[in-house]
């Protein structure tokens, strides 16, 4: 809590809580190619999966497509959930819940960086740079989903020719 004010319409005391922030990053991926990522411009410098604050009266999903075409110029389309990611200390700035969502492109040619991206490019996933925030546990979580996909589609491929 971080105390009250009065409410500008009826003058009671009004609670103020000090929340969470939410935010979404996305996982743009391509079989071949790999991951998008952006180098931010912005600190924390470095690596990061493209991303960024909802907006408010904003769906989660249209502030993932949004910070997608933003930050890499891409038209993506969701393809998934990859989880959601609230350690507070994920973000040095302030507390942020990540609901992560994977991606493919549309236009996998047209990546540029744009918006505060300083440069944006595909990394395959056994050969990625260091990442900023909590960005290289959300790959971890979602090549472990890749890989679990890819057994069963094997499995399942390998029993219909038996």
């Amino acid at each position: 809590m971080l105390g009250s004010k009065p409410c500008p319409h009826c003058g009671n005391d009004v609670v103020l809580y000090r929340n969470p922030v939410p935010t979404v990053d996305i996982v743009i991926y391509d079989p071949c190619k790999g991951v998008v990522l952006i180098e931010r411009n912005n600190p924390p410098l470095g690596w990061a999966l493209p991303g960024g604050f909802v907006d408010y009266g904003e769906t989660l999903e249209h502030a993932a497509v949004r910070e997608a075409k933003e930050e890499t110029s891409l038209d993506v389309v969701l393809t998934g959930l990859v989880g959601v990611f609230s350690m507070p200390c994920r973000d040095d700035r302030q507390h942020t819940i990540s609901i992560t969502y994977s991606a493919i492109a549309r236009n996998p040619q047209g990546l540029k960086a744009g918006d505060d991206a300083g440069g944006a490019r595909f990394f395959q996933l056994d050969d990625l740079p260091e990442l900023v925030f909590d960005h290289s546990d959300i790959l971890n979580e979602f090549s472990v989903k890749v890989l679990s996909l890819q057994a069963s589609a094997s499995i399942g491929s390998s029993t219909e020719q038996v």
